[in-house]
């Protein structure tokens, strides 16, 4: 599997029964003993966290709709967020030193 090295760490939202389920994230991904299947571990990211070992394809693994057990499930990558960059304001110091100093701007997250 070419990707596999730049899944591990990744984000993923679990669908079950076509209905966002549960985050997880890709822990481990190894050959299984059947040819080009994969033992993919997922931490799920719930209350309590649980770590999972699920056998499944390259495409499965990249966001492609399976059944498991007879029922859907797919694996939606989450993309990278990079949050944009703040601007720094100089400003003078009120100390009399006269030296200048820093103001990060506190912006609220949204929710």
């Amino acid at each position: 599997m070419k990707t596999q090295a730049h899944l591990i760490g990744s984000l993923v939202l679990v669908h079950y029964q076509d209905r966002p389920t549960v985050y997880a994230r890709i822990e481990a991904i190894e050959p299984d003993v059947k040819k080009d299947w994969y033992q993919v571990t997922l931490l799920l990211l719930s209350i309590p966290a649980k770590d999972i070992t699920w056998i499944l394809r390259e495409e499965y693994i990249l966001g492609s709709p399976f059944t498991m057990g007879g029922q859907s499930m797919k694996l939606e990558p989450i993309p990278s967020h990079t949050p944009p960059a703040v601007k720094v304001q100089d400003t003078p110091k009120e100390d009399g030193t006269g030296k200048s100093g820093k103001v990060v701007p506190f912006k609220k997250g949204r929710s």
